[in-house]
């Protein structure tokens, strides 16, 4: 079981590197993570998502693939700490690996929608796409430790 990164946009800007860093050296099986980066598309608005959309999915295997998806849009479901752990631990206690996507500036097109298993809102805020890796990585590591009963998540 693994949880993968799927994000639109060029490498991590180091930054957002060594923050993410951080967190991943603590991050134990079967939270680990790894990160694809799927090149922004040369094109703008509905064909920019789109084509990004098809290399998304192209990366997923099709809807038949056995991953849970996370999709993160600001349009989703906003959730607190305790609830992301125990969202990310069903599938993993279900032997699925987790796939967690972060769309280009345009976002997503309804395909990939429709492939997500939940669609999770970080803010109603718009954040640059830099800025959600790293809080992405900070949650992962979170949820690892409100799962393991760590003290690092405060009640």
């Amino acid at each position: 079981m693994a949880l993968r990164a799927l994000a639109v946009g060029r490498k991590h800007e180091p930054w957002v590197a060594d923050g993410i860093d951080r967190y991943e050296k603590r991050l134990k099986k079967p939270f680990d993570l790894s990160w694809q980066l799927i090149p922004h598309s040369a094109r703008e608005g509905d064909a920019a998502r789109d084509e990004e959309s098809a290399r998304l999915l192209e990366r997923l295997g099709g809807k038949n693939a056995a991953d849970y998806v996370f999709l993160l849009d600001e349009r989703g479901k906003a959730i607190d700490s305790p609830t992301l752990a125990a969202r990310l631990q069903q599938p993993l206690d279900n032997s699925r690996n987790i796939t967690l996507i972060i769309g280009g500036a345009y976002g997503v097109n309804p395909e990939v929608h429709e492939r997500a298993d939940f669609v999770w809102s970080l803010s109603p805020l718009v954040f640059p796409h830099q800025l959600v890796r790293l809080i992405l990585a900070e949650q992962l590591y979170r949820s690892q430790e409100i799962a393991g009963r760590r003290p690092y998540h405060h009640e």
